[in-house]
């Protein structure tokens, strides 16, 4: 009998001269302890969780549940009281009904517009990617002078390697692209000015559209698909195998081990491809207005040195070059940002392509415009 009533949820109130209330509670705060009492006991202590500075004494209870917790968090408006004391294992209980009340507030919140969300996603992101982009330029100049003061620790064979993988074995692409380049516009063009009898502009067309144009986008887009993802999956694929760990472990850069053989490569070997590709281009143009139009070889011959100005071809070729050097930059942007699993080395990867290929367009506009103003156009 006495168990059973020590096991009944009850409280008591000492008052100490000079200090704050304290009230213990004793007993089984418990869904079947607290069946027929929680009114009753709710309305006693209430006024005394009104009052901040009482103290509660929870460490003599002898059990207690979710409902128990739930009545005393309710009975102290749904917080925890300022000055508790409990056993270890109730504090959960406590944290679960404040943790509930938190994510009912926060859904409860209002929410402002799903485009005001998206502007501001897509605006923290874009933020944090340009300054990203901008610490690994800054980064890349840093490498670079370090290197020009001490050339013996320049890494050609990193150089040299990324020259093959992305020049050397992109030969063959580089050859059928430029040649079905070079026969679409010739084709094309051809049957246009066939009509007002003109049609040995052909040379016009292919010399100006090809050369300026055509050839350094179409090759930076393959790059930018072929080896800008390589890069990518490759300095992803260290984050996730935990070997960009090992080298800082080591004491070794990233920067001027792995990403600035990647940006000079590719910086050099942009131009080089696109003089192959202009020539195949030109090839298979001169190739395709002989056989559909008659047009000669040594009509082609004489005027394409008229048509495209050496001003013209060098444009080309620089411009070749700073989109192999923002290609490169990218691809190891998004490669150092891969997370050490596949589902952001995928990710990251696909985001690498696609932000090179849509960065290469703007520029090849932007430089279009500032040729056009300056008269090189």
């Amino acid at each position: 009998m006495a168990n059973s009533e020590s096991a009944i949820p009850a409280f008591r109130v000492a008052r100490d001269a000079g200090e704050a209330p304290r009230v213990t509670l004793t007993g089984q705060w418990t869904l079947r302890g607290l069946a027929r009492r929680a009114d009753l006991l709710g309305d006693e202590l209430r006024p005394y969780a009104r009052n901040p500075e009482v103290h509660w004494d929870l460490t003599r209870i002898q059990a207690m549940d979710s409902v128990g917790a739930f009545v005393l968090w309710q009975i102290n408006e749904r917080h925890p009281p300022a000055h508790l004391q409990l056993q270890p294992q109730h504090a959960a209980l406590f944290q679960r009904w404040t943790d509930r009340r938190v994510a009912t507030a926060e859904k409860q919140r209002p929410r402002r517009p799903a485009l005001a969300d998206m502007l501001a996603t897509v605006g923290f992101a874009a933020t944090n990617h340009l300054a990203s982009f901008i610490s690994l330029i800054g980064q890349f100049l840093l490498d670079l002078a370090y290197l020009v003061a001490h050339p013996s620790r320049i890494p050609w064979r990193e150089i040299s390697g990324t020259i093959y993988q992305a020049g050397a074995r992109a030969l063959g692409v580089m050859t059928v692209i430029g040649l079905l380049i070079g026969v679409v516009v010739a084709y094309m063009g051809g049957l246009s000015l066939q009509t007002y009898g003109a049609q040995g502009f052909i040379v016009n067309i292919l010399g100006l559209s090809i050369v300026r144009h055509l050839s350094p986008v179409f090759t930076a887009l393959l790059v930018a698909g072929r080896s800008g993802s390589a890069m990518t999956a490759e300095l992803g694929v260290m984050r996730v195998t935990e070997e960009l760990d090992a080298l800082s472990a080591m004491g070794i850069s990233h920067s001027l081990r792995l990403v600035l053989p990647k940006i000079i490569a590719l910086t050099l070997v942009m131009p080089l491809l696109v003089i192959w590709t202009d020539v195949v281009a030109l090839a298979g143009g001169v190739w395709a207005a002989h056989a559909a139009f008659d047009i000669s070889y040594a009509h082609f011959f004489y005027s394409l040195p008229h048509v495209v100005t050496p001003v013209s071809f060098w444009l080309s070729i620089g411009k070749s070059a700073v989109f192999g050097w923002v290609i490169a930059l990218i691809a190891c942007e998004y490669g150092l940002r891969v997370k050490p699993n596949t589902e952001s080395l995928s990710a990251e990867t696909t985001n690498s392509v696609v932000t090179a290929i849509t960065v290469v367009i703007v520029l090849d506009g932007i430089f279009a415009v500032i040729f056009k103003h300056a008269g090189l156009l």
